[in-house]
């Protein structure tokens, strides 16, 4: 008779998570040339809701790369470039078996066309992945995680650009040859599916470099993937140790109410979030697909060797889990939306915090991929406090990370072949969305504010000590 497992497997990930363009710094260093996470600049005038949904155009480009007054806090991030060392042996002390961070690709290929890579760049990711797995730390590595060479945005369009395919295509492969036997797990995009709040971080697209953005934005992506299935063939055939991810962000949403009306927006909804999947981990356009670019009027050329090329689908899923959010008719024909579920408590940026949806969107992406999972962002922005005598106490982080993990080993339980879990932000790094440091993740605090000002100091928080209990434990012990 099968056993219902109700522990964590013997060999469980336990990770955490950044991305280059949030902790490095150094964004003009040893080679590199500027990013797209390089004109994010940050403004205390613009409210919450509205920082990260922000249209960018070509001038903007120009001025912000221009300005000496502005303020960019991911160009300074908290120094990992030069403080990784460190910074790498508080978390495995705490206990971490794996990390996760990216490769900027502007340190690889600074133009994104250049003929050659930067040796500089490359040798700097030689010594991080080194010092991970000097300290026992399985390196998770993202390829494209909103580090686009920002000469990709004004010599050509993004990713809207047929040219930007093989410039992928070229730096997947120096990569994977280059790291081949010291990385063995690729997240080649992070979360694909944000082509909305995220589309200029995420595509690289100046909406006055295109007359109809919508399409532009569907264009780019499928763009994107058809050079995700090129480079997952090229590894596949040349590095058949490596495991491939796909990640998206979030999962399914709940409908608003049981109207079937709602029910059926839902649905709708829920078809054009698992597209991004359904093409990387299915290897095809599904048909809700089609159906809804011909209702949106929304125009996609894809050629019969894109059809081939997307055949090469990856071998595991990755999702970031944040919230679960609600649809209605009314939201779903208003623009395609989904809205905050009002039932629930939220941080002070109105994330909401919602444990169970963890594992309503565990047991969603195995019910239809069959295929290993691994929660590659999980966490909680909140307002800490580095108080006089040196300590910071976040019990809310503790209260939230528990009731998560919870539910993660509840859909252990149910079936769901759950193989890995990274928090996000393990040390405070610089906000994508806001660009702030206030907003902060970590277990470990880092000494800097909003407009780049601090010590740098790192400070153990006390939910560091509980994560690493619940690590020594395997996740048996939560309390």
């Amino acid at each position: 008779m099968h056993k219902v497992p109700r522990t964590f497997p013997e060999g469980f990930l336990w990770g955490g998570a950044v991305a280059a363009n949030q902790c490095e710094g150094a964004w003009d260093v040893d080679g590199k040339a500027p990013s797209v996470a390089d004109i994010n600049e940050f403004r205390d005038d613009i409210p919450i809701g509205e920082k990260h949904n922000r249209e960018i155009t070509t001038t903007f480009i120009k001025e912000a790369l221009e300005s000496e007054d502005r303020i960019f806090p991911k160009r300074e991030g908290i120094d990992f470039y030069h403080t990784y060392p460190e910074d790498l042996e508080l978390l495995a002390d705490m206990g971490l078996n794996t990390f996760r961070t990216s490769i900027a690709w502007s340190r690889i290929f600074p133009n994104g066309d250049d003929a050659e890579p930067n040796e500089e760049g490359l040798a700097f990711y030689d010594r991080l992945f080194d010092k991970m797995i000097e300290l026992g730390m399985e390196p998770m590595v993202t390829l494209s995680h909103y580090e686009m060479p920002i000469n990709l945005t004004l010599s050509y369009t993004g990713w809207y650009s047929r040219e930007t395919i093989d410039c992928f295509e070229r730096y997947c492969k120096v990569v994977f040859d280059r790291y081949a036997g010291k990385v063995k797990y690729w997240i080649l995009v992070n979360q694909i599916n944000l082509i909305e709040h995220e589309s200029f971080n995420h595509l690289g697209v100046a909406e006055d470099k295109v007359d109809d953005l919508p399409s532009a934005k569907y264009q780019a992506v499928m763009n994107e993937m058809v050079a995700c299935g090129r480079a997952t063939r090229y590894a596949h055939e040349h590095h058949p140790e490596m495991q491939i991810g796909m990640m998206l962000c979030g999962g399914p949403s709940y409908a608003a109410s049981c109207k079937p009306e709602d029910a059926l927006a839902t649905l709708r909804f829920n078809q054009m979030q698992f597209f991004f999947s359904d093409v990387l981990l299915r290897g095809e356009v599904p048909g809700s697909a089609y159906r809804f670019w011909e209702d949106n009027g929304i125009k996609v050329q894809i050629s019969d060797q894109d059809i081939e090329d997307l055949r090469n689908t990856a071998d595991f899923c990755t999702f970031s889990y944040y919230y679960v959010r609600v649809v209605s008719k009314e939201s779903f024909e208003d623009g395609y939306d989904a809205k905050r579920n009002k039932e629930l408590p939220a941080n002070p940026w109105g994330w909401c915090i919602d444990p169970l949806g963890l594992r309503f969107t565990l047991n969603a992406y195995w019910d239809r991929y069959r295929k290993p999972i691994y929660i590659t962002e999980n966490g909680v922005g909140c307002y800490d406090t580095l108080e006089e005598d040196g300590t910071v106490h976040d019990p809310y982080r503790v209260d939230f990370y528990r009731a998560h993990l919870e539910q993660v080993r509840e859909a252990i339980a149910d079936g769901v072949d759950v193989r890995g879990y990274y928090a996000w932000g393990p040390i405070d790094i610089v906000s994508c969305s806001s660009s702030e440091m206030s907003k902060r993740y970590g277990f470990i605090y880092v000494d800097r504010d909003d407009y780049g000002h601090g010590t740098g100091k790192r400070v153990l928080k006390d939910s560091y000590y509980w994560a690493k209990h619940v690590i020594e434990t395997n996740g048996a012990d939560l309390d």
